[in-house]
């Protein structure tokens, strides 16, 4: 089957079921019985939907394979062992199937057969992970990893050591396996291809202990033109190299361990050779630097920045900033989305100070990819294989040019910085409290109408944001957001709403939950979603707009982030984009709102955003939400708020106080001091956002002169460069300069010469040596 369809065989035991069949039918409806993941909540599920519409555990597995799942809650028969298959089954009657090598990340198909391979009509999902972002206890550890990685360089030597969780691999004995990764063919052709091939055995019938050291040597002729491979733990029962067997994989890694013997006898000329060869295929290969996206100016602007970068996870300040690829840096962060044409990527580094670091100052500095790291769609084919091609074109040449020699202007020739000159902040809206919303624009005003409603809609991406918005309590006519959904042309639906009990958040795509317990990250189609707690989601599209979604108490604050392509096309609550607040406030109908302080005009604008059936984008999973929502209208005229004096005062005054009077606002009219104290952390937090989006301006990057020096590595605004020359020549030109409002530096051009005198005293001599030959 194709690399994207891999497809594992068991034979299922089944019972005939009357009526209808959710056999091919996973997703579906029917009249009488359902086959959506719903059916569960709402108990109308047809009698074989868990025959057909599967599920197993563990839910995810890396990206190389050899993860043992168990499809749950269906009984195989024992007796079909002949079968062509990957899977098996247990004695307690249930199947297994080990996730096979992908070149793809995300949630892949997965379809189970019945009948020895003639049809696959038992279908599920399974989460395929880059390895990077795999969990450490999914997978075998290398001790020391830098050491593996610089392993033969000068002082670098000795015994080498792996560790792993023994439950991963479920024998008595293991084999440790290398496994090489390359890439053949012409780049950007048709015949370019990547390719995972078994090498060799580092051991046999090892004890499964957990641990394997050994003292490396240099491979045999032909295995050290592998440069990028990983180790694999397997079962010693399976012959060597076999795939589709339970595994335990470590990171994939620069193979200096076991390279040819004249790595380790002189390895800066060896690597100096393969670094002088890169730089001659970077020089035939297409230039992708014109269309990556700027890094972010600041290490705020980077970190505030989630629709469009995210951690590095080889640089995390989170994580104690072990920066093995950027020195002196102490936090990451990626381009999202990769580049369109090349499927390139962007990485940016800051330094303590918050500074991003440039590549002419530092070693450390921030890199542009060839190959994005994480691999883009469609994926299976280099450059968008996940890590791998990364590692190929973007990783090892590092390795040959920084850290094996000292020939860095080589890479930076072909891999420099990108400054901030030409990096935009997104512009960020938020709601929160009983709700209380600031628009793109800086409008704030409250809406406490019942129902669903369009937050934001853009027709130039189709980007469309519901909020579902519920009372506070049974006594009090105040509302809070409960629930966002949202879509991006045709990417999945991610909605977000709270649990029962209001203790933390539940994410659905396509009305599926899911869940986060063994992975944080999970590309969807059309859309990423990052949930590092049960009370903070960040939802992703291609466009670059993000949807941060966090827990407050009991209320969910929403926070929408767009980049400047949307100027002019956003409408909804969270108003039109376009730097001017007076249209702010737009009915559905496109009249505006004449005054802000009457709140029950500012309610009839609230109340025209109601969504259709139709257009809904939530999940109706329950009698309750069909009942509420469902079945009735999307704005509950009957729920009217008390517009007394009070309430007129408290709305007209609600951000007076910039940081306290919502949060007063909410104790009353939500006679809730936690809620109130809610409402308080999230506008500070939006303040705090807004501050770290404001524009900065850059000079861009100032070299020193020729036979000269600098001190200051810091571009932006108001920051100053001071410029000396080396000893015997003299400075022309500033001595300081200082970048400027309009983004130039101040002064002159700086250049070193050598002083008049000498220069004339040079010339004598050497006339007068020339005379007397």
């Amino acid at each position: 089957a194709p690399k994207s369809h891999r497809t594992w065989k068991v034979l299922l035991c089944l019972e005939k079921t009357n009526g209808q069949t959710c056999e091919g039918s996973c997703g579906y409806k029917f009249d009488s019985c359902s086959c959506r993941s719903t059916c569960v909540a709402l108990k109308n599920c047809c009698t074989d939907y868990r025959e057909y519409c599967v599920e197993v555990f563990p839910y995810s597995g890396s990206i190389l394979g050899g993860t043992d799942l168990i499809v749950l809650k269906a009984i195989f028969n024992k007796s079909s062992d002949n079968i062509d298959t990957v899977g098996y089954v247990d004695e307690g009657g249930q199947g297994h199937c080990i996730s096979p090598l992908l070149y793809q990340t995300g949630w892949v198909s997965l379809h189970i057969s019945s009948d020895n391979g003639t049809t696959f009509n038992r279908v599920g999902t399974w989460l395929s992970v880059h390895t990077g972002k795999l969990d450490a206890k999914f997978k075998a550890i290398l001790v020391n990893s830098t050491k593996w990685q610089y392993y033969g360089t000068p002082a670098v030597g000795g015994s080498l050591e792996m560790t792993w969780n023994t439950s991963l691999v479920r024998a008595e004995r293991v084999n440790v396996e290398l496994w090489g990764y390359r890439e053949t063919g012409k780049p950007y052709a048709n015949d370019w291809q990547g390719e995972w091939q078994y090498l060799y055995s580092l051991a046999k019938n090892q004890l499964n202990n957990g641990s394997f050291s050994f003292l490396p040597k240099p491979a045999q002729s032909g295995f050290s033109s592998w440069e990028v491979g990983a180790l694999r733990v397997s079962s010693s029962n399976n012959s060597d190299g076999r795939w589709d067997v339970q595994a335990a994989w470590t990171e994939d890694h620069a193979l200096a361990w076991h390279l040819e013997d004249k790595f380790r006898q002189n390895s800066t000329v060896w690597a100096l050779e393969k670094c002088l060869a890169w730089d001659q295929l970077e020089n035939e290969l297409p230039n992708f630097l014109s269309e990556i996206i700027d890094c972010p100016c600041t290490l705020a602007q980077a970190r505030a920045d989630t629709g469009r970068f995210h951690t590095d996870y080889g640089c995390d300040i989170e994580k104690g900033s072990v920066c093995t690829y950027h020195p002196g840096s102490v936090h990451c962060v990626r381009a999202i989305q990769a580049s369109p044409k090349y499927a390139a990527g962007q990485q940016c580094c800051y330094d303590a100070t918050g500074t991003q670091v440039l590549t002419g100052d530092s070693i450390g500095g921030s890199t542009p990819d060839r190959a994005h790291d994480w691999g883009s769609s469609p994926f299976l084919r280099p450059p968008r294989v996940p890590g791998q091609s990364h590692w190929v074109y973007d990783v090892l040449s590092f390795y040959y040019c920084c850290l094996w020699s000292d020939n860095c202007h080589y890479y930076f020739k072909h891999r420099p910085s990108s400054d901030c000159r030409r990096y935009r902040p997104p512009s960020s809206a938020v709601v929160f409290g009983d709700p209380h919303f600031v628009t793109f624009d800086g409008v704030r005003y409250s809406f406490n109408g019942k129902g669903e409603y369009t937050l934001m809609t853009s027709a130039k991406t189709q980007l469309t944001i519901q909020g579902r918005t519920e009372p506070v309590n049974t006594t009090i006519k105040a509302t809070k957001l409960t629930a966002v959904a949202m879509k991006e042309t045709s990417s999945d639906v991610v909605e977000v709403r709270l649990v029962s009990g209001h203790s933390g958040l539940e994410v659905l795509q396509n009305q599926k939950t899911l869940s986060f317990a063994e992975q944080s990250w999970m590309d969807l189609q059309g859309v990423s979603v990052f949930s590092p707690t049960s009370r903070n989601v960040t939802v992703m599209f291609p466009s670059g707009a993000g949807v941060e979604v966090r827990l407050r108490g009991e209320t969910v604050t929403t926070t929408v982030l767009l980049p400047e392509e949307f100027n002019d096309s956003t409408l909804g609550l969270l108003g039109k984009m376009n730097g001017d607040a007076k249209d702010d406030l737009a009915l559905s109908n496109g009249e505006l709102v004449r005054n802000l302080s009457n709140p029950e005009e500012v309610f009839g604008f609230g109340a025209s955003w109601a969504i259709s059936n139709e257009s809904a984008l939530f999940t109706y999973d329950s009698e309750i939400l069909l009942n509420t929502y469902y079945y009735v209208s999307r704005h509950d005229n009957s729920f009217v708020p008390v517009f007394s004096r009070i309430y007129i005062f408290l709305q007209r005054n609600l951000f007076s106080d910039q940081f306290f009077f919502p949060c007063r606002y909410d104790i009353l009219v939500g006679r809730s001091p936690r809620m109130g104290n809610a409402t308080k952390v999230s506008f500070q937090s939006h303040v705090s956002l807004a501050e770290d989006l404001k524009q900065v301006i850059s000079c861009g990057w100032l070299g020193p002169p020729n036979n000269g020096k600098k001190q200051g590595t810091r571009y932006l605004q108001g920051a100053t460069v001071h410029l000396s020359c080396n000893e015997g020549f003299t400075l022309k030109g500033s001595a300081e300069r200082k970048c400027l409002r309009n983004g130039s530096w101040s002064g002159n051009d700086t250049t070193c010469v050598v002083p008049t005198l000498i220069l004339i005293i040079t010339m004598i001599v050497l006339y007068s040596r020339k005379q007397k030959r």
